[in-house]
Formats: structure tokens, sequence, C-alpha cells
């Protein structure tokens, strides 16, 4: 049944052909489709590559390392869509990228998504003696990330920031500096709904 899939995929003759054969393969839900997955990334087809991204999140762990392995030769286009992948994902293997995509890729839908994901890591598939240096290197991008230009991305990283706090196992060294930003935030940033993400997340975290 994959093999079929996947031949489709390979076989598109039209952007529309290859949209609907990348859905197929995606629901599929088959660890075969991961690699022709993450070549469809390099298409020049946004929702196919919308489609591929959302198959290798619902294959999740076993798509990390195929994704890591191929990320230093993909083009631009390419390696934003496996960023997003390995956002949704939220393994931490995948941590380094997301921590410099967050903090220096040029497209704001690339930073937003890396963001995002630096809320979701499932900490518990990391070493416990390594959780919290990590942790702290999240908080400190997520800092820098809510001070980006553009609002999404701001919005993106109050809401991770608040998570990250709720995910620590112990009252964290950092929680007191993510609860002061989260209130200049609150009060100061020039889009309300990124004041009104604030002070939800810093509201949550005082009461917690």
């Amino acid at each position: 049944m994959a093999l079929e899939l996947i031949r489709a995929v390979e076989q598109a003759d039209s952007s529309e052909g290859l949209l609907n054969a990348v859905k197929a393969l995606a629901a599929a839900d088959s660890k075969e489709a991961i690699p022709t997955l993450i070549t469809v990334l390099g298409y020049n087809n946004p929702g196919a590559a919308v489609s591929a991204v959302d198959g290798l999140i619902q294959l999740g762990e076993s798509a990390v390392l195929p994704l890591l392995e191929q990320l230093d030769g993909y083009n631009y286009g390419a390696r934003a869509w496996a960023v997003r992948a390995l956002a949704g994902i939220g393994d931490p293997r995948g941590l380094e990228i997301l921590l410099d995509a967050a903090a220096n890729d040029f497209a704001l839908s690339v930073r937003r998504a890396a963001a995002r994901g630096l809320g979701t890591i499932c900490w518990e598939l990391m070493p416990a003696e390594q959780i919290a240096d990590a942790q702290r290197s999240a908080v400190k991008t997520l800092l820098q990330a809510s001070q980006d230009p553009e609002w999404v991305v701001r919005y993106a990283a109050a809401g991770a920031l608040q998570a990250l706090a709720v995910a620590a196992t112990v009252q964290p060294d950092w929680l007191t500096e993510v609860l002061i930003q989260l209130e200049e935030i609150a009060q100061s940033d020039e889009t309300v709904s990124v004041r009104a993400r604030a002070m939800l997340a810093k509201q949550k975290l005082s009461l917690g």
C-alpha cells in the first residue's frame, strides 16, 4: 500500500496531482513514507509541503533522525519546512535546530514555528541531567524572540515561555526573569494580542 502511494507521489504530473498524492501518503501513517515526504519538502509546492509536514509530525520520533540527517543539504525552502516538522514533533533531538531558527531565521513563519516548538519539547525524552541546561537555553532564546520585530513571533514566544515554565519539574532559577519579561510585554508591546497573551501567561504562572 505505502509503495503504491509513494509511486503516485513520484509520478505526479501536476501540482494538484502531487498535492493529492502527498495527502494520501501522509494519511497512510507509514514509516516507509518518511524519505518521500522529506523529499517533497524541497519541491516548489507549498500545499504539498504542508501535507508532508503534517505527515512527518504524525509519524513523530521515527521522522526526527531522517530530518536531521538531511537538514544541512537542504535548499532554504526545504530546510524551513523541516524546521516546522521538527517543531511539531517536539523531540529534543531537534532542540539545537529550533534554537537557531527561533533566533536567526529570516522568515517570520519559521521563527514563529520554532518559538512555538521550544514550548512543546518532550523533555521526558531527554536524559535527566541535560534538561535544566537545555531549558535554560530555550528560555534565553525565547526571551530574545519575545522582542522580535514581528508580532506573531512575539506572541508565539510568550506562549512558549508559559509552557516552558509549566514543564519545569522544579521551580527554575529563570522563572523570575520570565515573569518580569512577560509583565513588560503585557504593559508595553505595540500589539494588543501580544500584550493579552503575555498577561495571560503571567497570570497562569503566578497562580501556579
